[in-house]
This record gives structure tokens, sequence and C-alpha cells, in this order.
């Protein structure tokens, strides 16, 4: 550290903090940031776009100077109202979109104060530097066993039994805040932010032990509007799967029960199956919102796993998964969440067998 000014070169060195201000404004810091870290900017969103149009159109010069007079009020108000309390030996990490002026005037007051405040050299952007770089390498420390199936075969349930009994699981899908297909769009749920994913996800990979398996749902490359990492899917993708092969009939019956809250709003259903008319026909779409306006919901999954979801799968795993040729399958006819513990515990015990 020079001058109060810090470089960090790994995620895991912002522990070392007792906190981690984040100065930006609302819109920057909702969009991704340091886990952890709260929220004190020292610009809010319309000044900061006040600012930068006084810049460009009239005069850096008068733009700094109303920008000075924002900051020095902002920060007056959070050193009363949200630092009021902090002891003489706390030591904050302070940082912005690049570590400059908004970090820096935060950082200097503090000093001049006594606590023994570092600013973040490179600010938000490096962080999100190491975030890639780490999500680069990471990943192939790691062991997957990688549960395939094709829709209504109960994966992510499975994961969250096998994540009960004890087993380290990544369930990429409920990072994500998606079910991972055109009908996977969860009610009133927004997916985050494709940084804030990545962040999320490396905390993920960094709790695992790497001489420890971790469990995963086979993945496209996409999760609703989220892409994952190339490292994280071809690891994923090169790792031993673990096929559950359920009946047709069960397999209705655990979507019936799994996305019954379409029950609830058949307009918003229809809707989600327009997104589909490129790939079935408009005959077809019109079938299926019959079904869905006539309540006749078994004959609307029936049709749906038969003409579009099992499809795709095939082509998905006979595309995407290099070890489909040693796989393990497991057969049930119980996808209830007695059938999904049960599938929880012969894969346990699979996986701890010496082959």
């Amino acid at each position: 550290m020079k001058n109060g000014i810090i470089t960090i070169e790994h995620t895991a060195d912002f522990r070392e903090f007792d906190e981690i201000i984040d100065v930006r404004s609302p819109s920057e810091f909702a969009e991704d940031h340091v886990p952890g870290a709260i929220n004190r900017p020292v610009l809010s969103d319309d000044q900061r776009v006040e600012i930068g149009t006084i810049y460009k159109q009239h005069s850096p010069f008068h733009a700094k100077r109303i920008g000075a007079a924002y900051v020095a009020e902002n920060i007056a108000h959070h050193l009363v109202h949200s630092f009021d309390n902090r002891p003489k030996n706390w030591r904050p990490l302070i940082m912005c979109w690049r570590g400059g002026q908004r970090s820096g005037a935060m950082t200097l007051i503090m000093r001049k104060i006594g606590w023994d405040a570092t600013q973040l050299h490179g600010g938000y952007k490096d962080y999100r530097k190491l975030v890639v770089g780490e999500l680069s390498d990471l990943p192939r420390h790691l062991t997957f066993k990688v549960i395939c199936g094709p829709t209504g075969s109960g994966k992510s349930r499975v994961l969250q039994a096998l994540a009960q009994q004890g087993q380290q699981v990544l369930d990429l899908e409920e990072l994500a805040c998606h079910k991972g297909s055109v009908l996977g769009v969860l009610p009133e749920a927004k997916q985050p932010s494709q940084k804030m994913f990545e962040t999320i996800l490396l905390g993920a990979l960094h709790h695992f032990d790497p001489d420890r398996p971790v469990f995963v749902e086979a993945e496209s490359r996409k999760i609703g509007s989220i892409h994952l990492p190339d490292t994280l899917i071809e690891t994923i993708r090169a790792g031993d799967c673990i096929s559950i092969d359920a009946a047709f009939e069960a397999r209705v019956d655990f979507l019936l029960r799994d996305y019954d809250y379409f029950i609830a709003a058949p307009s918003w259903l229809n809707s989600r199956l327009n997104e589909l008319r490129n790939l079935q026909s408009r005959e077809t779409i019109e079938r299926w919102k019959d079904h869905v306006n006539n309540g006749q919901w078994a004959a609307l999954v029936s049709e749906l796993l038969e003409l579009h979801y099992d499809p795709l799968y095939l082509r998905s795993q006979n595309r995407n998964f290099t070890s489909l040729g040693a796989t393990t399958n497991l057969a049930t006819k119980d996808l209830t969440p007695a059938g999904i513990e049960a599938l929880a515990e012969q894969i346990i015990s699979d996986c701890s067998t010496p082959a």
C-alpha cells in the first residue's frame, strides 16, 4: 500500500478489511458489486448525469466545481448518518469505478478524521478483471458430477436433496433465477445482471473443496439471459454424467407440481408459448394455447415434452457431453419428494462405491 492506495491481486483479499464502502451511484452498485460491500454514493444517479452533461456541453471546470459541492455534501451526510458509530481503529476499503476522484475524496476525508481508510487502485474495473480471471481458472480445479435427464426428470430437486445430505452442489439455475428454458422464467423474479451472476458464481466456486466432487445439472451455455463462463461450461461438459431415466408419466406429474404457478397465470403462460413460434408451427402453438384456456394441463405438458423438450434434449446431450458413453443411468417411476430423496441417496451411494 502506498499513500493510502492499495492494489488487490485476489478477490479473497477483500476480506482483510473491516468494511467495503462502494461510493459509486446506486445504479452502478445495483448492477454488480463486491460481495458484502455497502453503497454510500458520493454522487446520486441524477447528480452523476448532470455533472457529465455539464462537463461535455459546457465546461470541465464548471462541472468539477458543482461536482465537488455535491460530493462534499454527500460525504458529510454519510459521516453523520452512516459512519457515526465506527471506532477509531476502523479499517474500511473505499472504491469507485476506476479508483479515481470519488473514492479519493472519501478516503482523504476519512484519513484526515483518523480512520485507516484505504482507496482501491483501479476501483470496480480492476475488481471485474479479477472476477473474470478467476472464473477462467477456478473451475478447472474442480471435479463435476453432472445430473442429466430430459425436462421433468427432477434434476434441480435432486440437486437440492443432495445438498441437504451434505454434498457439494452448484445450482446454476438458482443462481441465475431461471429454470433454464423458454418456459423457465420465474414469476416476479428478476434475473441478476451478467456481472452480478458472475460475482455470485465465483463466490459459490470458492466455497468448494477441490478434493470432493461437485454435483451440477447439465445446462446449455445460456440460462435465460445469463451466459455461463466458457471455462465452467467446458469443465462441466467433461464431467461424469448421472442420467435420470424417469417414466414419462412421472415426468408429467412432476412438472404439473413444479410449475403449478403457470396454472394461476394462464395469460402469462400463453405469452411465453409465443416465444416458441420460431420452433413450432402456428397450429401447434394455438393448440397448446387452447389446452391452457381449457385447463387441459396434462395434455399440454405431454405435448410440450414429446414435441419440443425431448427432441431438444437429445440433440443437446449428443452434442455437448463427452462422457455419455460411460453414463450412469438411474431408472425411476417416482418423482415425488420421497422418490427424489431416494434418487439422491442412490447417487451418493454410487459415487462413494469404488469403480
